[in-house]
């Protein structure tokens, strides 16, 4: 059975974003809280929570601090921004700071609980209109800020790397890479942990983020 916990201050979206995954997913557990103070207090109480859907301007949260203040006191719980949100810079520095997925409000319901279900089976989401947000974006800001990937890192990708990383780009989960390039999933999994290692990033949504500056075409010439 699946525990979910909605962390919004608006009870209509909590009523919304609830429905939607009790008609999606069968035998689940929700729970709601209304500010960081009752989120922390339930997952306190309830360490076995599956996922918790955190909205980021809900009382207590003081921006991204209250991402830092729940990684910080349980690490272990996968934390999936809820978000009307959707500036790039916002959605990379919530990742930086120990989120596995990032769902936009604006999305349908349908879309949500597809994305809540590639994140319950260990994956990772990003809009893809974000994923795909032109490099003009990315270089009106600070290198910082952007996350933007060292030219020499990528690369060091092999030719194969580089594909997959276009694909991860893209947002396409790794079932759907397979499916593309008619190889394993296992084989899959093996090009992006490769691909992490040599690009220096931690998990897989910060060089998704970071991709929107490569030019692919160009390494692929070279």
């Amino acid at each position: 059975m699946n525990h979910i916990l909605i962390a919004d201050d608006h009870p209509l979206i909590r009523e919304a974003i609830g429905s939607a995954i009790s008609k999606k997913f069968e035998d689940t557990q929700i729970a709601e809280t209304y500010d960081l103070d009752s989120t922390l207090e339930y997952a306190e109480k309830n360490p076995d929570i599956d996922l918790i859907l955190l909205d980021l301007n809900m009382p207590g949260m003081n921006g991204l601090n209250g991402i830092v203040n729940l990684r910080s006191a349980h690490p272990d719980i996968p934390l999936v921004i809820l978000s009307a949100e959707e500036n790039k810079n916002i959605i990379l520095q919530a990742v930086t700071y120990g989120a596995v997925g990032f769902i936009t409000k604006s999305m349908p319901r349908e879309k949500i609980t597809e994305a809540i279900s590639q994140i319950l089976n260990g994956q990772i989401y990003l809009p893809p209109d974000i994923i795909r947000q032109s490099s003009a974006q990315t270089t009106s800001t600070n290198h910082e800020n952007t996350g933007s990937i060292d030219p020499k890192l990528i690369s060091s990708l092999t030719r194969r790397q580089l594909v997959v990383f276009k694909y991860m780009a893209k947002g396409d989960s790794n079932k759907q890479i397979g499916y593309e390039l008619h190889i394993a999933e296992t084989t899959v999994k093996a090009h992006v942990s490769a691909i992490l290692r040599k690009l220096k990033v931690h998990n897989r949504l910060k060089a998704v983020l970071c991709a929107s500056s490569v030019n692919f075409d160009q390494y692929m010439r070279q």
